[in-house]
């Protein structure tokens, strides 16, 4: 479809309003062709929704998200994976929000789901895993997100592998969350991997590589304020950081 394209290409520019024209063309020209009902036209209000959501304009979002949800729950079923990620979208909007009462059902229906049809090692099913262990650490719920990222983690490196984006990704996510009970050894040996995949597959002036790296230096700066260094493990990028610091304060 040219009007997707020239949407991701105008988008990629911030050119929000083009991107946001493009993607209403697209939708009007779908909805024309296949009718209001169709799986087609859900994957259309899917992304315009997905605009609306990354520009915060969440109130457009919602009624797009919830039609897409409902063609879909019709069209192919409540089982069905597209109806997973519809459900998974709609929960992160809720999410965004901080209606999290909101989002848990429908991130654990699409989580249910994606098990059902994909299988428990599938990658979509390490996402799933991923965005509900999100939503229980953002409530502060521990002890209910470390198993569900650890599991994403553990299958994002079995079916992806070891050097994946997306196993970056949990790794990230689990280095955080220690971070964030300060277990900084664990954190850092997550945050270090991360970093690494990152370098080697994004580059280094990506975003991604750019946070993780930030990451890491408030990790091992942490750690040696807390007199916590022998908590670190001997990863190049981790003695690197730590040498730094080392040497600073031998210069005081």
């Amino acid at each position: 479809w040219p009007f997707i394209a020239l949407a991701r290409l105008a988008q990629s520019q911030s050119l929000w309003q083009k991107a946001v024209q493009h993607l209403q063309n697209a939708l009007e020209t779908t909805e024309t062709r296949q009718g209001d009902n169709h799986p087609d036209t859900a994957t259309s209000l899917n992304n315009l929704a997905a605009l609306y959501r990354a520009q915060g304009r969440y109130s457009d979002a919602e009624p797009l998200y919830r039609r897409s949800l409902e063609i879909r729950e019709e069209q192919l079923g409540d089982n069905h994976p597209d109806t997973a990620t519809s459900l998974n979208n709609l929960a992160a909007l809720y999410e965004s929000q901080g209606r999290y009462s909101d989002a848990e059902p429908l991130y654990r229906r699409s989580l249910e789901i994606r098990e059902q049809q994909l299988g428990d090692n599938h990658p979509d099913t390490a996402t799933s895993l991923n965005n509900l262990a999100e939503l229980y650490r953002a409530q502060g719920r521990y002890s209910d997100a470390e198993p569900l990222l650890r599991r994403s983690l553990e299958i994002r490196e079995q079916q992806l592998g070891d050097n994946h984006p997306d196993t970056a990704q949990s790794l990230n996510n689990l280095a955080v969350f220690y971070y964030g009970q300060d277990r900084l050894g664990d954190s850092e040996a997550h945050m270090a991997r991360a970093l690494s995949i990152w370098r080697q597959t994004l580059g280094a002036d990506h975003p991604n590589t750019q946070s993780s790296s930030q990451g890491l230096t408030a990790i091992v700066t942490a750690a040696f304020n807390k007199g916590k260094t022998a908590d670190l493990s001997d990863h190049p990028l981790t003695q690197a950081i730590l040498q730094q610091l080392q040497n600073k304060e031998a210069q005081k």
